[in-house]
């Protein structure tokens, strides 16, 4: 995927935890086909991916709930004990609303979107973060960043890119782009970022993109493990996956 219109390269660094009229939602309601068992519970690094998502945008300042998510999920005592045994203080059992507020995802089989549009309908926040259940490396620094960035200039779509290409999620999106998200949704479309694009281009601006890398360099922002930006973004869709992580974060460690 090609990168959004605006790149930047220069701006000011970020305060130390978001103050702005914001929220943030984790996106779980997938369906984990490719990992063979539910993403959002699995445990890495000793805690559930869902619990690891949420700390990301509680240590960014935000009020965290879970979006995206079929009420069946949200209510139901899933054990985590039939897929995946519990390890290193995995919980081992109970039901996504156990680890946060959860805004049901009522319209089935339209993908993330139908979960972001259900959440920007829920919200009172001007801006809003949605973070994929399944990106734990990510720094919540980058979080503060982009919500502020997009607090001081008022762009209704704020996305990252690593190594040129954009990044789907983490996304900050201004309530008002609503509208235009539920008109691609209704559609029948469903892809994320083409939505986001044309929401808002419908509001007359273009997407704002923020280069990590060049954050990285310039020392606005740092992992606190001193991981590489293309590291932050690597996501838990298969086994194989989830094993480099692991394995990842032991050389850290080590």
């Amino acid at each position: 995927m090609s990168s959004p219109d605006v790149s930047i390269t220069v701006a000011p660094r970020e305060p130390a935890a978001a103050t702005c009229d914001a929220s943030g939602f984790v996106l779980a309601g997938g369906q984990s086909s490719r990992m063979g068992r539910d993403k959002a519970l699995l445990s890495f690094a000793g805690r559930p991916l869902i619990e690891q998502a949420l700390s990301i945008l509680r240590e960014a300042g935000l009020p965290a709930s879970i979006a995206g998510v079929p009420p069946e999920r949200s209510t139901s005592a899933w054990q985590i004990a039939r897929t995946n045994p519990p390890e290193n203080g995995a919980h081992a059992n109970g039901a996504l609303a156990a680890f946060a507020p959860i805004v049901e995802d009522l319209q089935r089989g339209s993908g993330p979107l139908a979960g972001i549009c259900a959440a920007l309908a829920a919200v009172t926040t001007r801006n809003v973060v949605f973070l994929p259940v399944d990106l734990p490396l990510l720094p919540s620094s980058l979080i503060v960043y982009m919500l502020h960035y997009a607090e001081i200039t008022g762009r209704a779509v704020t996305v990252l890119t690593v190594n040129g290409f954009s990044q789907t999620f983490p996304v900050v999106l201004d309530r008002s782009v609503l509208p235009g998200l539920q008109n691609d949704l209704h559609s029948g479309k469903g892809g994320c970022f083409s939505a986001f694009q044309a929401a808002a281009s419908g509001m007359g601006q273009p997407i704002a993109s923020i280069a990590v890398e060049q954050l990285v360099q310039s020392g606005q922002i740092s992992h606190p493990l001193g991981l590489a930006a293309a590291s932050c973004f690597l996501n838990m869709n298969t086994p194989q996956d989830l094993h480099r992580a692991k394995a990842l974060m032991a050389h850290v460690i080590a």
